[in-house]
C-alpha cells in the first residue's frame, strides 16, 4: 500500500533531489536482487526526495514485465518507506495498465508513465492514452513528454482536469517553449522534473521555468556531489554550477554523446569506476570500451 496520497506524493518529489537507480545484472544479464538490495540500502541513506525503480537510468525498455515487477516490490521492500518508490509504465495502454497496477500491488508510491513503444501517435492519442492508465490506479502519476509522447499544455490541461491523481511533468525534450507554456498554464497542479539526459546540465535554467528537480543520474555513482550540485543550483550559486559543468558534467557528456544510448551505459560505468559494479547494460545498450572507461575514471577523480 502507498505511503503516499497523489498531492503528498507531488509536494514530496518537488522538494529534493531525485534518485533514479540502475538496475544489477550479473554477468548472465540476469536481475541480481542481492547486489541490487545492497545499492538501494546506500543510497536511500542519502536525502533524496524519491527513488524511480526501474526507470530509464534502471534499463526499463529491457525489463519483462515480470522483471519490472519484482523489480519494484524489491525496492518497495528495501526503501521500506524512507523515500518514495515510483514505478514505470509503458508500452501500449493495455501494458502500461498491467504494469500501473502491478506496481500498485507491490506498495509502490507512484507511476512514471513513460511513452509508447515505437508507434506513431498524436498529442491526442497520447492524452487519452495517459487518461485510461491514470484511472487504472489509485497512485499519483507522473507523465514523461520524450519521443513519441510530447505533450504540449493542452494536452496536459486535458489529462488534468480528468484525472486528480496526474501530479507530474518530466520534460525529456528539451523545448523551451513548450516547457514555458505547460508550466503557464498548469502551475502549481503539478511538481515538474527535468528528464534530459544529464539533467545537470540544464538545471539552473530549468530553475527558472518552474523545474524544481530534476532525475539525477549521476546520483547513482557520486551520490554526494549531485546533492551538493544541486543545493547550488537550487541557491542559484552560478559559480560553483558553472565551474562543475566545465570541470565535470560536460566533459562526461562527450563520453556519452559517443555512442547512442551512453547516457544509460556511462551511469554503470560511473558505478564500475567507483568501486561499486552493477553489471552490464543488456542489448540493444553497450558498455563502454575501457579505454572510455579509464578517461572517465580519471574524470571523477576525488570527487567520490
Amino acid at each position: 500500500m502507498s505511503h503516499y496520497t497523489p498531492e503528498e506524493l507531488r509536494d514530496a518529489l518537488s522538494a529534493g533531489l531525485l534518485s533514479f537507480p540502475v538496475t544489477h545484472f550479473d554477468q548472465d544479464h540476469a536481475f541480481d536482487e542481492a547486489a541490487y538490495r545492497s545499492n538501494l540500502e546506500w543510497l536511500s541513506s542519502y536525502p533524496v526526495a524519491g527513488l524511480f525503480a526501474a526507470g530509464g537510468t534502471g534499463e526499463f525498455f529491457s525489463l519483462t514485465p515480470t522483471e519490472t515487477s519484482r523489480v519494484i516490490k524489491v525496492a518497495v521492500e528495501q526503501v521500506a518507506g524512507k523515500v518514495p518508490v515510483v514505478a514505470p509504465a509503458g508500452g501500449g495502454t493495455a501494458q502500461a495498465i498491467e504494469l500501473a497496477q502491478a506496481a500498485e500491488a507491490n506498495g509502490a508510491d507512484g507511476i512514471l508513465l513513460f511513452p509508447p513503444y515505437l508507434t506513431e501517435c498524436d498529442s491526442a492519442g497520447v492524452a487519452q492514452h495517459a487518461i485510461r492508465v491514470c484511472r487504472a490506479t489509485s497512485l499519483g502519476v507522473t507523465v514523461y513528454s520524450r519521443g513519441n509522447a510530447m505533450l504540449d499544455d493542452v494536452a496536459v490541461a486535458r489529462i488534468a482536469d480528468q484525472c486528480p491523481n496526474l501530479i507530474g511533468y518530466k520534460d525529456g525534450v528539451g523545448d523551451i517553449d513548450r516547457m514555458t507554456r505547460v508550466y503557464n498554464r498548469l502551475g502549481d497542479r503539478l511538481t515538474y522534473v527535468g528528464g534530459l539526459p544529464t539533467a545537470e546540465t540544464y538545471a539552473l535554467p530549468y530553475l527558472e521555468m518552474g523545474v524544481t528537480t530534476y532525475s539525477s543520474a549521476i546520483f547513482n555513482f557520486l551520490p554526494e556531489w549531485a546533492l551538493k550540485f544541486y543545493a547550488a543550483v537550487r541557491a542559484r550559486d552560478h559559480a560553483f554550477v558553472q565551474r562543475e559543468l566545465r570541470d565535470f558534467v560536460l566533459p562526461y557528456t562527450l563520453i556519452r554523446n559517443r555512442r547512442a544510448g551512453y547516457a544509460v551505459s556511462i551511469v554503470k560505468a560511473g558505478m564500475k569506476a567507483v568501486g561499486r559494479p552493477a553489471g552490464p547494460v543488456r542489448t540493444p545498450l553497450s558498455d563502454l570500451t575501457d579505454e572510455e572507461l579509464g578517461q572517465l575514471k580519471q574524470l571523477i577523480g576525488d570527487r567520490r
